[in-house]
């Protein structure tokens, strides 16, 4: 079955806007909450977009680095950002006002493979961009911040990576699309946080070698003024031109209620990460 199909057309999605007023430890523990609505057959499929202020979101193996102190004394005191860990794979990527993030949650378990799961992601980004003269590839860019065989590219130069999660029978495909600002200036800094935080060590997990020119943003690749505003009224022209049905249900009281449990193992989890860093 064509997958457009099966995921859009005539399909219901729950959008959910946060485009401003959240930390980023809440939109990881949302996506966690409307995966188990989906999965339990509480909500329809939802579409949820968020934007953070200056903050690097790191991964699992980026909390074992072995200077990990030093590389977010980096980030924090000299460029500004914040670092949090998150729930879902991959490693450490760049949030600030120029990247649009988007969360896909819907129901599936073993019998959707992980790469049904990606492409489903792949295919809407696709759609956005169909009017533009380009051609969107997924392979990895091995150089890039979070390398992954889904990164999506135009020309060899990275614009996007995509995570999931699977939650309770719900999947969460999340994607951050850089869009305004320049891609290579992220991915050096991003470059310089590694180089502070392993200092040359040999480590079992091999960390990305960043080469800073093979990210780009849209609005480089495209050679466009455009906005984050603008792709997020492309994203939900998509998922109409593709089928799907739009609405936007409010947050119920029993998803703020696990929303608050979620929100609480971020919490715990980024708590741990700094005790350990603490100790070396």
């Amino acid at each position: 079955m064509d997958l457009a199909n099966k995921y859009f057309n005539d399909i219901e999605w729950r959008y959910i806007d946060h485009s401003s007023g959240l930390e980023p430890m809440q939109s990881f523990a949302f996506d966690d909450t409307f995966s188990e609505s989906v999965g339990k057959d509480l909500s329809p499929n939802v579409v949820r977009t968020w934007i953070h202020q200056h903050t690097v979101i790191l991964g699992i193996h980026d909390s074992r680095l072995p200077f990990l102190k030093d590389g977010i004394a980096y980030l924090t005191d000299e460029m500004g950002y914040n670092a949090i860990v998150r729930n879902s794979g991959g490693l450490g990527v760049v949030l600030d006002q120029g990247i649009l993030n988007i969360s896909l949650m819907f129901k599936g378990q073993s019998e959707t493979t992980i790469d049904e799961a990606f492409t489903v992601m792949y295919l809407l980004v696709a759609k956005m961009f169909e009017d533009e003269d380009v051609e969107i590839d997924t392979l990895e860019i091995t150089h890039s911040y979070c390398p992954g065989k889904f990164d999506l590219s135009i020309n060899g130069k990275k614009f996007a990576g995509i995570s999931q999660r699977r939650v309770r029978g719900g999947i969460a495909v999340q994607v951050y699309l850089c869009v305004e600002g320049s891609g290579s200036e992220r991915a050096l800094m991003m470059k310089h946080f590694y180089d502070r935080a392993l200092k040359g060590e040999t480590t079992k997990f091999i960390y990305p070698d960043i080469e800073p020119q093979c990210m780009a943003s849209l609005e480089t690749l495209l050679n466009k003024k455009i906005t984050v505003q603008d792709t997020m009224f492309l994203l939900l022209y998509a998922i109409k031109d593709l089928g799907g049905r739009l609405n936007m249900d409010p947050i119920t009281d029993d998803e703020w209620q696990r929303y608050e449990g979620y929100f609480d193992k971020m919490i715990d989890r980024n708590a741990k990460m700094i005790t350990k860093m603490n100790e070396k």
